[in-house]
Protein backbone atom coordinates (compact mmCIF):
# COMPACT_ATOMS: atom_id res chain seq x y z
CA UNK A 1 0.00 0.00 0.00
CA UNK A 2 1.44 3.39 -0.96
CA UNK A 3 0.91 6.41 1.25
CA UNK A 4 0.27 9.18 -1.27
CA UNK A 5 -0.01 11.86 1.43
CA UNK A 6 3.54 11.20 2.58
CA UNK A 7 5.18 10.63 -0.80
CA UNK A 8 8.14 12.90 -1.50
CA UNK A 9 8.04 14.77 1.81
CA UNK A 10 11.32 15.52 3.62
CA UNK A 11 10.61 13.26 6.59
CA UNK A 12 10.46 10.31 4.19
CA UNK A 13 13.95 11.02 2.80
CA UNK A 14 16.46 8.60 4.41
CA UNK A 15 19.41 10.72 3.27
CA UNK A 16 18.43 13.63 5.52
CA UNK A 17 19.63 13.88 9.16
CA UNK A 18 17.27 12.36 11.72
CA UNK A 19 16.64 15.66 13.50
CA UNK A 20 15.63 17.32 10.24
CA UNK A 21 13.22 14.50 9.46
CA UNK A 22 11.74 14.73 12.95
CA UNK A 23 11.30 18.50 12.67
CA UNK A 24 9.56 18.15 9.32
CA UNK A 25 7.12 15.48 10.40
CA UNK A 26 6.38 17.11 13.75
CA UNK A 27 5.50 20.36 11.98
CA UNK A 28 2.86 18.52 9.92
CA UNK A 29 1.10 16.64 12.70
CA UNK A 30 -2.28 17.61 14.07
CA UNK A 31 -3.04 17.63 17.78
CA UNK A 32 -4.86 14.32 17.31
CA UNK A 33 -1.80 12.80 15.59
CA UNK A 34 0.43 13.87 18.46
CA UNK A 35 -1.93 12.51 21.09
CA UNK A 36 -2.10 9.15 19.33
CA UNK A 37 1.68 8.84 19.42
CA UNK A 38 1.62 9.20 23.21
CA UNK A 39 -0.37 6.02 23.85
CA UNK A 40 0.63 2.37 23.76
CA UNK A 41 -1.63 -0.54 24.51
CA UNK A 42 -1.90 -4.26 23.83
CA UNK A 43 -2.79 -6.00 20.62
CA UNK A 44 -2.71 -9.67 19.75
CA UNK A 45 -1.69 -11.84 16.82
CA UNK A 46 -4.79 -12.53 14.76
CA UNK A 47 -7.15 -10.67 12.49
CA UNK A 48 -6.17 -6.99 12.67
CA UNK A 49 -9.78 -6.03 11.98
CA UNK A 50 -11.07 -7.89 15.06
CA UNK A 51 -10.97 -6.78 18.70
CA UNK A 52 -9.71 -8.72 21.72
CA UNK A 53 -12.58 -9.71 24.06
CA UNK A 54 -10.21 -11.01 26.78
CA UNK A 55 -8.70 -7.57 27.38
CA UNK A 56 -11.68 -5.62 26.06
CA UNK A 57 -9.63 -4.03 23.29
CA UNK A 58 -10.82 -2.70 19.94
CA UNK A 59 -9.22 -3.91 16.74
CA UNK A 60 -5.74 -2.85 15.70
CA UNK A 61 -7.27 -1.36 12.58
CA UNK A 62 -9.55 0.94 14.54
CA UNK A 63 -6.82 2.00 16.98
CA UNK A 64 -4.50 2.93 14.11
CA UNK A 65 -7.06 4.65 11.89
CA UNK A 66 -9.38 6.25 14.43
CA UNK A 67 -7.14 6.92 17.42
CA UNK A 68 -3.96 7.61 15.39
CA UNK A 69 -2.03 5.17 17.60
CA UNK A 70 1.20 3.57 16.40
CA UNK A 71 2.80 1.94 19.44
CA UNK A 72 1.54 -1.49 20.53
CA UNK A 73 2.56 -4.14 23.03
CA UNK A 74 1.98 -7.39 21.17
CA UNK A 75 0.66 -10.25 23.30
CA UNK A 76 0.03 -13.92 22.67
CA UNK A 77 2.03 -16.09 20.32
CA UNK A 78 2.04 -17.73 16.90
CA UNK A 79 4.58 -19.34 14.60
CA UNK A 80 7.47 -17.20 13.38
CA UNK A 81 5.94 -17.10 9.91
CA UNK A 82 2.53 -16.06 11.23
CA UNK A 83 4.09 -13.33 13.37
CA UNK A 84 6.02 -11.94 10.40
CA UNK A 85 3.01 -12.01 8.07
CA UNK A 86 0.84 -10.33 10.70
CA UNK A 87 3.47 -7.66 11.31
CA UNK A 88 3.69 -6.84 7.62
CA UNK A 89 -0.08 -6.53 7.33
CA UNK A 90 -0.15 -4.16 10.30
CA UNK A 91 2.63 -2.02 8.86
CA UNK A 92 0.86 -1.89 5.50
CA UNK A 93 -2.21 -0.59 7.30
CA UNK A 94 -0.16 2.09 9.04
CA UNK A 95 1.61 3.12 5.82
CA UNK A 96 -1.74 4.01 4.28
CA UNK A 97 -2.98 5.98 7.29
CA UNK A 98 -2.44 9.70 7.75
CA UNK A 99 1.26 10.49 7.42
CA UNK A 100 2.18 6.83 7.20
CA UNK A 101 3.85 6.69 10.61
CA UNK A 102 5.08 3.10 11.11
CA UNK A 103 4.05 1.06 14.13
CA UNK A 104 6.54 0.38 16.90
CA UNK A 105 5.81 -3.08 18.33
CA UNK A 106 6.99 -3.97 21.81
CA UNK A 107 6.83 -7.08 23.97
CA UNK A 108 7.31 -8.34 27.48
CA UNK A 109 9.99 -11.06 27.83
CA UNK A 110 9.39 -14.09 25.58
CA UNK A 111 12.38 -16.36 26.17
CA UNK A 112 11.77 -17.91 29.59
CA UNK A 113 9.44 -20.16 31.53
CA UNK A 114 7.14 -17.76 33.35
CA UNK A 115 3.40 -18.35 33.25
CA UNK A 116 2.36 -14.85 34.39
CA UNK A 117 0.69 -13.00 31.49
CA UNK A 118 1.01 -9.78 33.46
CA UNK A 119 4.80 -9.95 33.26
CA UNK A 120 5.95 -12.13 30.35
CA UNK A 121 4.96 -14.43 27.51
CA UNK A 122 5.81 -18.10 27.08
CA UNK A 123 8.75 -18.72 24.76
CA UNK A 124 6.66 -20.28 21.99
CA UNK A 125 8.76 -20.42 18.79
CA UNK A 126 11.67 -18.48 20.31
CA UNK A 127 14.76 -20.01 21.90
CA UNK A 128 14.19 -20.75 25.59
CA UNK A 129 16.56 -19.51 28.29
CA UNK A 130 16.60 -19.38 32.08
CA UNK A 131 14.55 -16.68 33.72
CA UNK A 132 16.46 -13.50 34.58
CA UNK A 133 17.26 -14.95 38.01
CA UNK A 134 18.86 -17.91 36.22
CA UNK A 135 21.04 -15.55 34.20
CA UNK A 136 21.98 -13.86 37.47
CA UNK A 137 22.94 -17.25 38.92
CA UNK A 138 25.63 -17.50 36.23
CA UNK A 139 27.08 -14.02 36.93
CA UNK A 140 28.43 -13.88 33.37
CA UNK A 141 28.12 -10.52 31.58
CA UNK A 142 29.26 -12.02 28.26
CA UNK A 143 26.56 -14.69 28.45
CA UNK A 144 23.86 -12.13 29.28
CA UNK A 145 24.93 -10.00 26.35
CA UNK A 146 24.93 -13.10 24.12
CA UNK A 147 21.41 -13.96 25.27
CA UNK A 148 20.20 -10.40 24.62
CA UNK A 149 21.82 -10.39 21.18
CA UNK A 150 20.07 -13.63 20.24
CA UNK A 151 16.76 -12.32 21.56
CA UNK A 152 17.37 -9.14 19.56
CA UNK A 153 17.81 -11.12 16.35
CA UNK A 154 14.65 -13.14 16.99
CA UNK A 155 12.63 -10.02 17.82
CA UNK A 156 13.89 -8.21 14.72
CA UNK A 157 12.93 -11.15 12.52
CA UNK A 158 9.25 -10.76 13.44
CA UNK A 159 9.24 -6.95 13.69
CA UNK A 160 9.40 -6.39 17.45
CA UNK A 161 11.47 -3.26 18.07
CA UNK A 162 11.07 -2.48 21.78
CA UNK A 163 11.82 -4.84 24.66
CA UNK A 164 9.72 -4.04 27.73
CA UNK A 165 12.70 -5.18 29.76
CA UNK A 166 15.21 -5.61 31.42
CA UNK A 167 13.71 -5.56 34.87
CA UNK A 168 16.52 -4.30 37.12
CA UNK A 169 14.67 -3.86 40.39
CA UNK A 170 16.76 -5.11 43.30
CA UNK A 171 14.68 -7.77 45.08
CA UNK A 172 15.35 -6.80 48.68
CA UNK A 173 11.88 -8.02 49.73
CA UNK A 174 11.81 -11.82 49.17
CA UNK A 175 8.02 -12.09 49.23
CA UNK A 176 7.56 -9.84 46.20
CA UNK A 177 5.73 -11.52 43.30
CA UNK A 178 8.03 -9.95 40.69
CA UNK A 179 11.31 -11.41 41.99
CA UNK A 180 11.61 -13.81 39.05
CA UNK A 181 12.15 -11.06 36.51
CA UNK A 182 15.05 -9.49 38.42
CA UNK A 183 18.77 -10.19 38.62
CA UNK A 184 18.48 -10.85 42.35
CA UNK A 185 19.33 -9.16 45.61
CA UNK A 186 22.64 -7.44 44.86
CA UNK A 187 22.63 -3.99 43.25
CA UNK A 188 26.17 -4.22 41.89
CA UNK A 189 25.53 -7.53 40.12
CA UNK A 190 22.19 -6.25 38.84
CA UNK A 191 23.83 -3.15 37.41
CA UNK A 192 26.55 -5.10 35.59
CA UNK A 193 24.21 -7.69 34.12
CA UNK A 194 21.52 -5.14 33.32
CA UNK A 195 24.00 -3.03 31.37
CA UNK A 196 25.17 -6.10 29.42
CA UNK A 197 21.53 -6.95 28.66
CA UNK A 198 20.85 -3.47 27.29
CA UNK A 199 24.00 -3.53 25.14
CA UNK A 200 22.99 -6.90 23.72
CA UNK A 201 19.62 -5.54 22.61
CA UNK A 202 20.68 -2.07 21.52
CA UNK A 203 24.33 -2.46 20.53
CA UNK A 204 26.91 0.24 21.18
CA UNK A 205 24.35 2.83 20.08
CA UNK A 206 20.69 2.64 19.09
CA UNK A 207 20.32 2.03 15.36
CA UNK A 208 18.56 0.20 12.58
CA UNK A 209 19.59 -3.24 13.89
CA UNK A 210 18.67 -2.45 17.50
CA UNK A 211 15.79 -3.41 19.71
CA UNK A 212 15.22 -0.52 22.10
CA UNK A 213 15.27 -1.40 25.79
CA UNK A 214 12.56 -0.06 28.10
CA UNK A 215 14.30 -0.55 31.44
CA UNK A 216 12.06 -0.97 34.46
CA UNK A 217 10.88 -0.17 37.08
CA UNK A 218 12.38 3.18 38.04
CA UNK A 219 13.41 4.03 40.78
CA UNK A 220 13.38 0.35 41.80
CA UNK A 221 10.27 -1.68 42.64
CA UNK A 222 11.87 -4.05 45.14
CA UNK A 223 10.98 -2.40 48.48
CA UNK A 224 7.31 -3.32 48.44
CA UNK A 225 5.63 -3.15 51.82
CA UNK A 226 5.23 -6.73 53.10
CA UNK A 227 6.21 -7.88 49.61
CA UNK A 228 2.80 -7.09 48.12
CA UNK A 229 2.64 -5.98 44.49
CA UNK A 230 1.30 -2.58 43.40
CA UNK A 231 -0.73 -4.02 40.57
CA UNK A 232 -3.22 -4.21 43.44
CA UNK A 233 -4.44 -1.63 45.93
CA UNK A 234 -3.10 -3.52 48.95
CA UNK A 235 0.43 -3.36 47.47
CA UNK A 236 0.58 0.31 46.52
CA UNK A 237 3.20 1.37 49.11
CA UNK A 238 6.97 1.22 48.68
CA UNK A 239 8.71 1.67 52.01
CA UNK A 240 12.27 2.40 53.09
CA UNK A 241 12.68 1.48 56.78
CA UNK A 242 16.43 1.11 56.21
CA UNK A 243 16.68 4.55 54.56
CA UNK A 244 18.12 2.72 51.54
CA UNK A 245 16.47 4.48 48.60
CA UNK A 246 19.82 5.22 46.95
CA UNK A 247 20.83 1.54 46.88
CA UNK A 248 17.98 0.80 44.48
CA UNK A 249 19.11 3.53 42.06
CA UNK A 250 22.50 1.92 41.37
CA UNK A 251 21.35 -0.43 38.59
CA UNK A 252 19.49 2.39 36.86
CA UNK A 253 22.60 4.55 36.86
CA UNK A 254 24.40 1.67 35.11
CA UNK A 255 21.49 1.31 32.66
CA UNK A 256 21.60 4.99 31.74
CA UNK A 257 25.36 4.74 31.19
CA UNK A 258 24.70 1.72 28.92
CA UNK A 259 22.36 3.87 26.84
CA UNK A 260 18.92 2.51 27.75
CA UNK A 261 16.56 4.16 25.27
CA UNK A 262 13.45 4.07 27.45
CA UNK A 263 12.51 3.91 31.11
CA UNK A 264 9.36 2.66 32.84
CA UNK A 265 8.46 3.88 36.34
CA UNK A 266 6.66 1.41 38.61
CA UNK A 267 3.13 1.57 39.99
CA UNK A 268 4.10 2.05 43.63
CA UNK A 269 4.16 5.24 45.64
CA UNK A 270 7.13 6.08 47.93
CA UNK A 271 6.31 6.28 51.62
CA UNK A 272 8.61 7.96 54.12
CA UNK A 273 10.91 9.66 51.58
CA UNK A 274 11.39 13.28 50.49
CA UNK A 275 9.23 12.57 47.44
CA UNK A 276 5.47 13.06 47.15
CA UNK A 277 3.48 9.99 48.16
CA UNK A 278 1.97 9.51 44.72
CA UNK A 279 2.65 6.73 42.22
CA UNK A 280 5.95 7.13 40.39
CA UNK A 281 4.17 7.74 37.08
CA UNK A 282 2.71 10.94 38.55
CA UNK A 283 5.76 11.92 40.57
CA UNK A 284 7.63 14.96 39.22
CA UNK A 285 10.27 14.76 41.93
CA UNK A 286 11.15 11.23 40.81
CA UNK A 287 10.77 11.52 37.03
CA UNK A 288 12.01 15.04 36.35
CA UNK A 289 14.12 16.12 39.32
CA UNK A 290 15.75 12.71 39.89
CA UNK A 291 15.67 10.75 36.61
CA UNK A 292 16.11 13.57 34.12
CA UNK A 293 17.91 16.35 36.01
CA UNK A 294 20.10 14.44 38.47
CA UNK A 295 20.76 11.21 36.56
CA UNK A 296 20.75 12.75 33.10
CA UNK A 297 18.30 10.43 31.36
CA UNK A 298 17.24 11.87 27.99
CA UNK A 299 15.18 9.00 26.55
CA UNK A 300 11.50 8.10 26.58
CA UNK A 301 9.57 7.70 29.83
CA UNK A 302 6.59 5.37 29.41
CA UNK A 303 4.26 4.62 32.30
CA UNK A 304 3.53 1.11 33.43
CA UNK A 305 0.26 -0.23 32.10
CA UNK A 306 -3.07 1.16 33.26
CA UNK A 307 -2.50 4.30 35.36
CA UNK A 308 -5.46 6.25 34.01
CA UNK A 309 -8.44 4.00 33.37
CA UNK A 310 -10.26 1.30 35.33
CA UNK A 311 -10.40 -2.00 33.44
CA UNK A 312 -11.43 -5.64 33.55
CA UNK A 313 -8.49 -8.01 32.97
CA UNK A 314 -9.04 -11.75 32.63
CA UNK A 315 -12.42 -11.34 34.28
CA UNK A 316 -11.13 -9.35 37.25
CA UNK A 317 -12.00 -5.72 37.90
CA UNK A 318 -8.79 -3.72 38.03
CA UNK A 319 -8.89 -0.09 39.17
CA UNK A 320 -6.40 2.25 37.54
CA UNK A 321 -3.10 2.10 39.41
CA UNK A 322 -3.35 5.80 40.25
CA UNK A 323 -2.06 5.29 43.76
CA UNK A 324 -2.13 8.48 45.79
CA UNK A 325 -4.26 10.25 43.17
CA UNK A 326 -7.26 7.93 43.10
CA UNK A 327 -9.51 10.93 43.73
CA UNK A 328 -8.49 12.68 40.51
CA UNK A 329 -10.43 12.43 37.27
CA UNK A 330 -8.81 10.78 34.27
CA UNK A 331 -8.17 14.21 32.75
CA UNK A 332 -6.53 15.42 35.96
CA UNK A 333 -4.35 12.30 36.07
CA UNK A 334 -3.18 12.95 32.50
CA UNK A 335 -2.26 16.53 33.37
CA UNK A 336 -0.36 15.44 36.48
CA UNK A 337 1.56 12.73 34.63
CA UNK A 338 2.55 15.12 31.84
CA UNK A 339 3.66 17.68 34.40
CA UNK A 340 5.71 14.93 36.07
CA UNK A 341 7.57 14.22 32.83
CA UNK A 342 5.81 11.23 31.25
CA UNK A 343 6.16 10.90 27.46
CA UNK A 344 3.82 7.97 26.84
CA UNK A 345 0.94 6.22 28.60
CA UNK A 346 1.23 2.43 28.66
CA UNK A 347 -1.79 0.14 28.55
CA UNK A 348 -4.12 2.99 27.69
CA UNK A 349 -6.03 4.01 24.56
CA UNK A 350 -7.58 7.38 25.31
CA UNK A 351 -5.72 9.98 23.23
CA UNK A 352 -8.90 12.01 23.17
CA UNK A 353 -8.23 12.87 26.82
CA UNK A 354 -4.90 14.44 25.90
CA UNK A 355 -6.59 16.34 23.10
CA UNK A 356 -9.20 17.62 25.56
CA UNK A 357 -6.72 18.88 28.18
CA UNK A 358 -4.76 20.73 25.51
CA UNK A 359 -7.85 22.32 24.02
CA UNK A 360 -9.08 23.51 27.39
CA UNK A 361 -5.70 25.05 28.17
CA UNK A 362 -4.54 22.76 30.98
CA UNK A 363 -1.58 21.46 28.94
CA UNK A 364 0.20 23.30 26.15
CA UNK A 365 0.74 21.75 22.74
CA UNK A 366 4.40 22.70 23.11
CA UNK A 367 4.57 20.31 26.08
CA UNK A 368 3.23 17.52 23.86
CA UNK A 369 5.85 18.36 21.26
CA UNK A 370 8.64 17.60 23.74
CA UNK A 371 7.40 14.02 24.14
CA UNK A 372 6.33 13.50 20.54
CA UNK A 373 9.78 14.57 19.37
CA UNK A 374 11.37 11.82 21.49
CA UNK A 375 8.92 9.22 20.21
CA UNK A 376 9.36 10.17 16.57
CA UNK A 377 13.11 10.35 16.87
CA UNK A 378 13.28 6.76 18.09
CA UNK A 379 11.19 5.55 15.15
CA UNK A 380 13.58 7.23 12.74
CA UNK A 381 16.72 6.00 14.54
CA UNK A 382 15.38 2.44 14.50
CA UNK A 383 14.86 2.77 10.74
CA UNK A 384 11.14 2.06 10.89
CA UNK A 385 10.28 4.63 8.24
CA UNK A 386 12.78 3.15 5.80
CA UNK A 387 12.31 -0.61 6.26
CA UNK A 388 8.71 -1.28 7.21
CA UNK A 389 8.45 -4.96 6.27
CA UNK A 390 10.24 -8.04 7.59
CA UNK A 391 11.38 -11.03 5.55
CA UNK A 392 8.82 -13.77 6.21
CA UNK A 393 11.08 -16.58 5.02
CA UNK A 394 13.96 -15.11 7.01
CA UNK A 395 11.86 -15.08 10.18
CA UNK A 396 11.36 -18.83 9.89
CA UNK A 397 15.12 -19.31 9.59
CA UNK A 398 16.12 -17.02 12.47
CA UNK A 399 13.51 -17.57 15.16
CA UNK A 400 14.26 -20.58 17.33
CA UNK A 401 17.01 -21.91 15.07
CA UNK A 402 19.14 -24.83 16.25
CA UNK A 403 22.11 -22.68 17.29
CA UNK A 404 19.94 -20.34 19.37
CA UNK A 405 18.02 -23.19 21.00
CA UNK A 406 21.21 -25.01 21.96
CA UNK A 407 22.64 -21.80 23.44
CA UNK A 408 19.50 -21.47 25.56
CA UNK A 409 19.67 -25.10 26.67
CA UNK A 410 23.33 -24.74 27.60
CA UNK A 411 22.48 -21.74 29.75
CA UNK A 412 19.61 -23.66 31.37
CA UNK A 413 21.97 -26.48 32.30
CA UNK A 414 24.72 -24.19 33.57
CA UNK A 415 22.30 -22.14 35.70
CA UNK A 416 21.39 -25.15 37.89
CA UNK A 417 22.60 -24.38 41.42
CA UNK A 418 23.71 -27.31 43.57
CA UNK A 419 23.28 -26.50 47.25
CA UNK A 420 23.70 -29.89 48.97
CA UNK A 421 25.39 -33.08 47.84
CA UNK A 422 26.57 -34.77 51.01
CA UNK A 423 25.15 -38.23 50.50
CA UNK A 424 27.46 -41.23 50.01
CA UNK A 425 24.59 -43.24 48.57
CA UNK A 426 22.96 -43.48 45.16
CA UNK A 427 21.54 -39.94 45.37
CA UNK A 428 24.97 -38.35 45.34
CA UNK A 429 25.40 -36.29 42.18
CA UNK A 430 26.18 -36.93 39.43
CA UNK A 431 23.90 -39.95 39.37
CA UNK A 432 25.03 -43.22 37.88
CA UNK A 433 23.49 -44.27 34.59
CA UNK A 434 20.97 -47.09 34.57
CA UNK A 435 19.43 -46.52 38.01
CA UNK A 436 15.79 -47.21 38.71
CA UNK A 437 14.33 -43.72 39.23
CA UNK A 438 11.02 -42.68 40.79
CA UNK A 439 9.86 -39.30 39.38
CA UNK A 440 7.57 -36.59 40.74
CA UNK A 441 7.09 -33.20 39.14
CA UNK A 442 9.34 -34.24 36.27
CA UNK A 443 8.54 -36.01 33.02
CA UNK A 444 9.77 -39.62 33.23
CA UNK A 445 10.56 -39.43 29.51
CA UNK A 446 13.28 -36.90 30.32
CA UNK A 447 14.91 -39.46 32.63
CA UNK A 448 14.51 -42.43 30.29
CA UNK A 449 17.62 -41.65 28.27
CA UNK A 450 19.78 -41.95 31.38
CA UNK A 451 17.95 -44.34 33.70
CA UNK A 452 14.89 -46.56 34.12
CA UNK A 453 11.78 -44.71 35.36
CA UNK A 454 9.59 -46.60 37.85
CA UNK A 455 6.20 -45.68 39.30
CA UNK A 456 6.74 -46.85 42.88
CA UNK A 457 9.37 -45.46 45.30
CA UNK A 458 9.75 -48.97 46.73
CA UNK A 459 11.09 -50.14 43.36
CA UNK A 460 13.51 -47.23 42.94
CA UNK A 461 17.21 -46.80 43.62
CA UNK A 462 16.70 -43.04 43.78
CA UNK A 463 13.90 -40.48 43.49
CA UNK A 464 13.99 -37.22 41.55
CA UNK A 465 11.40 -34.69 42.68
CA UNK A 466 10.83 -31.21 41.32
CA UNK A 467 8.74 -28.73 43.31
CA UNK A 468 8.00 -25.03 42.93
CA UNK A 469 8.55 -22.30 45.49
CA UNK A 470 5.42 -21.96 47.64
CA UNK A 471 3.02 -19.03 47.64
CA UNK A 472 -0.39 -18.13 49.01
CA UNK A 473 -3.10 -18.40 46.33
CA UNK A 474 -5.12 -15.22 45.99
CA UNK A 475 -8.38 -14.62 44.15
CA UNK A 476 -9.11 -16.02 40.72
CA UNK A 477 -8.38 -14.15 37.53
CA UNK A 478 -5.43 -11.84 36.90
CA UNK A 479 -4.40 -11.74 40.57
CA UNK A 480 -3.87 -15.49 40.67
CA UNK A 481 -0.77 -15.22 38.47
CA UNK A 482 1.13 -13.20 41.08
CA UNK A 483 2.88 -15.50 43.56
CA UNK A 484 2.83 -13.64 46.85
CA UNK A 485 2.54 -14.22 50.59
CA UNK A 486 4.25 -16.84 52.73
CA UNK A 487 7.46 -18.51 51.56
CA UNK A 488 6.82 -21.65 53.64
CA UNK A 489 5.81 -24.95 52.06
CA UNK A 490 2.38 -26.25 53.15
CA UNK A 491 2.61 -28.81 55.94
CA UNK A 492 1.03 -31.57 53.87
CA UNK A 493 3.58 -31.08 51.09
CA UNK A 494 6.47 -31.17 53.58
CA UNK A 495 5.11 -34.38 55.09
CA UNK A 496 4.81 -36.03 51.68
CA UNK A 497 8.40 -35.08 50.80
CA UNK A 498 9.56 -36.50 54.14
CA UNK A 499 7.87 -39.79 53.38
CA UNK A 500 9.51 -40.08 49.97
CA UNK A 501 12.93 -39.09 51.29
CA UNK A 502 12.67 -41.72 54.02
CA UNK A 503 11.58 -44.37 51.53
CA UNK A 504 14.30 -43.80 48.93
CA UNK A 505 17.40 -41.58 48.53
CA UNK A 506 16.06 -38.42 46.92
CA UNK A 507 17.34 -35.68 44.67
CA UNK A 508 15.18 -32.60 45.25
CA UNK A 509 15.01 -29.66 42.86
CA UNK A 510 13.18 -26.48 43.86
CA UNK A 511 12.14 -23.99 41.18
CA UNK A 512 12.65 -20.59 42.76
CA UNK A 513 10.72 -17.76 41.13
CA UNK A 514 11.35 -16.08 44.49
CA UNK A 515 13.10 -17.31 47.65
CA UNK A 516 11.63 -20.15 49.69
CA UNK A 517 11.86 -21.21 53.32
CA UNK A 518 13.14 -24.74 52.84
CA UNK A 519 12.69 -25.90 56.44
CA UNK A 520 13.97 -29.45 56.96
CA UNK A 521 14.11 -30.32 53.24
CA UNK A 522 17.91 -29.91 52.90
CA UNK A 523 18.40 -32.39 55.75
CA UNK A 524 16.14 -35.01 54.22
CA UNK A 525 17.25 -34.83 50.60
CA UNK A 526 20.33 -36.67 49.47
CA UNK A 527 21.04 -33.85 47.05
CA UNK A 528 19.42 -30.43 46.65
CA UNK A 529 19.40 -28.25 43.56
CA UNK A 530 17.55 -25.02 42.84
CA UNK A 531 16.65 -23.70 39.40
CA UNK A 532 15.23 -20.52 37.89
CA UNK A 533 13.96 -21.75 34.56
CA UNK A 534 15.41 -25.09 33.48
CA UNK A 535 13.58 -27.73 31.47
CA UNK A 536 13.31 -31.30 32.72
CA UNK A 537 15.70 -32.49 30.02
CA UNK A 538 18.30 -29.83 30.86
CA UNK A 539 18.11 -30.60 34.58
CA UNK A 540 18.47 -34.34 33.99
CA UNK A 541 21.58 -33.72 31.91
CA UNK A 542 23.10 -32.03 34.95
CA UNK A 543 21.93 -34.66 37.43
CA UNK A 544 23.53 -37.42 35.37
CA UNK A 545 26.77 -35.57 34.73
CA UNK A 546 26.34 -34.73 31.05
CA UNK A 547 26.75 -31.07 32.12
CA UNK A 548 27.99 -29.38 35.28
CA UNK A 549 25.96 -27.18 37.65
CA UNK A 550 27.54 -23.74 37.57
CA UNK A 551 24.87 -21.60 39.23
CA UNK A 552 25.32 -19.53 42.38
CA UNK A 553 22.43 -18.21 44.44
CA UNK A 554 21.37 -14.71 43.35
CA UNK A 555 19.82 -14.08 46.79
CA UNK A 556 19.81 -15.39 50.36
CA UNK A 557 17.44 -18.21 51.32
CA UNK A 558 15.83 -17.22 54.63
CA UNK A 559 15.69 -19.54 57.61
CA UNK A 560 12.11 -18.74 58.59
CA UNK A 561 9.14 -16.55 57.84
CA UNK A 562 9.75 -14.82 61.16
CA UNK A 563 13.13 -13.73 59.82
CA UNK A 564 11.50 -12.45 56.63
CA UNK A 565 8.84 -10.48 58.51
CA UNK A 566 11.51 -8.93 60.74
CA UNK A 567 13.68 -7.84 57.82
CA UNK A 568 13.57 -4.39 56.22
CA UNK A 569 11.99 -4.22 52.76
CA UNK A 570 14.65 -1.95 51.25
CA UNK A 571 17.79 -3.58 52.68
CA UNK A 572 19.54 -6.50 50.95
CA UNK A 573 20.70 -9.60 52.83
CA UNK A 574 18.70 -8.53 55.88
CA UNK A 575 17.09 -11.79 57.05
CA UNK A 576 18.74 -13.21 60.15
CA UNK A 577 20.91 -16.33 59.82
CA UNK A 578 19.88 -17.46 56.31
CA UNK A 579 20.19 -21.16 55.50
CA UNK A 580 22.03 -20.44 52.26
CA UNK A 581 23.72 -17.22 51.24
CA UNK A 582 24.01 -15.19 48.08
CA UNK A 583 26.79 -16.80 46.03
CA UNK A 584 26.41 -20.30 47.48
CA UNK A 585 26.68 -23.16 45.02
CA UNK A 586 28.64 -26.38 44.54
CA UNK A 587 29.76 -28.20 41.43
CA UNK A 588 31.44 -31.43 40.28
Amino acid sequence: MTNTIAAGLPYQDPTLPVEQRVDDLLSRLSLEDKAGLMFQTMTGYGDISQGDPVFGLPSLTSMVTKRRMNHFNVIGSASAREMAVWHNAAQELAAGTGFGIPITFSTDPRHGFTDNPGAAMLAGPFSQWPETLGLAALRDEALVRRFADIARQEYLAVGIRVALHPQIDVMTEPRWARCSGTFGEDAELTGRLGAAYIRGFQGVALGTESVAAMTKHFPGGGPQKDGEDPHFDYGKDQVYPGDNFEYHLRPFIAAIEAGSSQMMPYYGRPVGTPYDEVAFGFNKGVLTDLLRDRLGFTGIICTDWGLLTDAVILGQEMPARAWGVEHLTREERVVLALEAGVDQFGGELCPEVVVAVVRDGRVSEDRLDVSVRRLLREKFVLGLFDARQVDVAGAEIVVGNAEFREAGLAAQRASVTLLANDSDGPARLPLAAGLAVYCEGIDPAAVAGHARPVSDPAQADVAIIRVKAPFEPRSEGFESFFHAGSLEFPAEQVEHLREVCEAVPTVLDVYLDRPAVLGPLPEWAGALTVTHGTSDAALVDVLFGVARPEGRLPFDLPRSMAAVVASREDVPFDTADPVYRFGDGLSY
